[in-house]
């Protein structure tokens, strides 16, 4: 080796070390818990408090009371806000009416009524979770993996071929053997762009996009064809899976929560070691952060790649495999309601790390499960939670309007930054 190569070498492995060295808050611990999470939470307060002014501005019967006097129609306005806010905590949370009834009557089917709310939103937000890491892992190597709802229809995919067209098998190793299927399903969708990022410099939110078409297109003539029902009529729609394939729900009907809920928290846990406390996960952050420098120190960032997105593929195909095996039973066109797509909002919140991204699906889960019966009780449209989403991910995207808004200091020491790279690079 020559003395300018060895030169070159030392160079890249002090800036790797540079990259990678603590921050000042990391060595004394001295960081706020408050300064973490402030933005999400005024990201989320204030796209309430928006949502209620849309809510208030769409009533005609708020309109109806201003009409009469400007404080009636005040009047009506909190009222309306209150109604429709109140319907999507009973609807999502819990609903005190039914639970002092059911603790006074001990009823099994009181309690079911009262607790199912809060356990419902957990099951909204399993989904969510796998999604969002799927997400946050790709953003962590610095990488957009916008290809998760097509991953989650291949995995989904995947894990009901196995669950209905094996037999015979024990549940221990059926319902496992379904799951891993999912997830290869997903994470071999996603290696091919990884692949052709890695070999060819393709873009991977190009490829993932053009991929997530070719996946509906598939299952729909896998649902169509090959794996239709018999007796459907011609309805894409698939065998049911064998019990010994479902994931295990807790409680009986019309509780749906189910043992998937903990093996996301358990996925989320293991991402959160394999990204923070490993080398293989200093490299792939360091990768994403810097390729240029890690590729100097002599990592090896096309195999980096090509990890990251089979792994995140992986993840968003657990998120569909789960979504058959313990709530859906079956394959239909309709299987997902947009995870994939809000799973970019929830990692972007959860600020790209396990724990943030649990949190920001236990809200969008809460906010999914309880928007149907505001639309019920206060017939305000379904839609003003997708704007009230929309309208949170916005302020966290941007936190210099929340910082002006609330009069928030600049953080001295920001946080470490994913620099994707542009049209064609490595």
């Amino acid at each position: 080796m020559t003395e300018q190569a060895q030169e070159n070498i030392d160079f890249g492995q002090q800036v790797l070390k540079e990259i990678n060295e603590p921050t000042p808050e990391e060595e004394t611990h001295k960081r706020s818990f408050w300064s973490t999470i402030s933005i999400p939470l005024l990201a989320i307060l204030t796209g309430l408090i928006i949502g209620a002014i849309l809510i208030a501005a769409t009533s005609p019967t708020v309109w109806a009371a201003f009409g009469e006097s400007i404080w009636r129609g005040f009047g009506q306005a909190f009222t309306e806000i209150g109604k429709a806010y109140g319907a999507l905590f009973t609807g999502s949370i819990l609903d005190p009416a039914k639970i002092v009834r059911a603790i006074s009557t001990g009823d099994p089917r009181d309690i079911r009524s009262a607790v199912n709310p809060f356990l419902e939103s957990l099951v909204q937000a399993t989904p969510y979770i796998f999604s969002g890491l799927a997400v946050a892992v790709g953003f962590r190597s610095g990488l957009f993996n916008i290809g998760v709802e097509g991953q989650l229809f291949i995995g989904a995919a995947c894990a009901t071929y196995v669950g209905y067209a094996i037999t015979g098998l024990p549940a221990y190793i059926h319902m496992p053997l379904a799951f891993l299927a999912g997830a290869l399903g997903g994470a071999i969708w996603a290696f091919i762009p990884g692949l052709l990022k890695a070999k060819t410099g393709g873009h991977e939110v190009i490829n993932t996009i053009m991929m997530n078409w070719i996946a509906f297109r598939l299952t729909e003539w896998l649902l169509s064809g090959p794996m239709t029902r018999p007796g459907s009529g011609g309805m894409p729609l698939s065998p049911l899976i064998q019990d010994t394939a479902k994931i295990p729900q807790f409680f009986a009907s019309p509780i749906r929560f189910h043992l998937g809920f903990f093996i996301a928290l358990a996925i989320a846990w293991l991402i959160n070691w394999l990204l923070f406390k490993t080398t293989w996960g200093l490299n792939l952050r360091t990768v994403g952060t810097n390729p240029r420098a890690a590729r100097y120190a002599g990592l090896n960032t096309d195999n980096s790649i090509m990890i990251a997105m089979a792994i995140s593929g992986a993840l968003a195909g657990m998120a569909g495999g789960t979504q058959i095996l313990a709530v859906n039973h079956s394959m239909a066109l309709g299987l997902s309601s947009g995870y994939g797509f809000d799973s970019i909002a929830l990692a972007l919140i959860g600020n790209n790390t396990p724990i943030g991204v649990i949190l920001a699906s236990l809200l969008f889960g809460t906010l999914r499960n309880g928007a149907t019966r505001m639309m019920v009780v206060s017939a305000i449209p379904i839609d003003i939670v997708d704007v009230i989403q929309a309208i949170i991910l916005i302020f966290v995207a941007a936190p210099a309007i929340i910082r002006s808004i609330y009069r928030l200091k600049q953080p001295k020491v920001e946080e470490t930054q994913v620099f994707l790279s542009g049209w064609g690079g490595k």
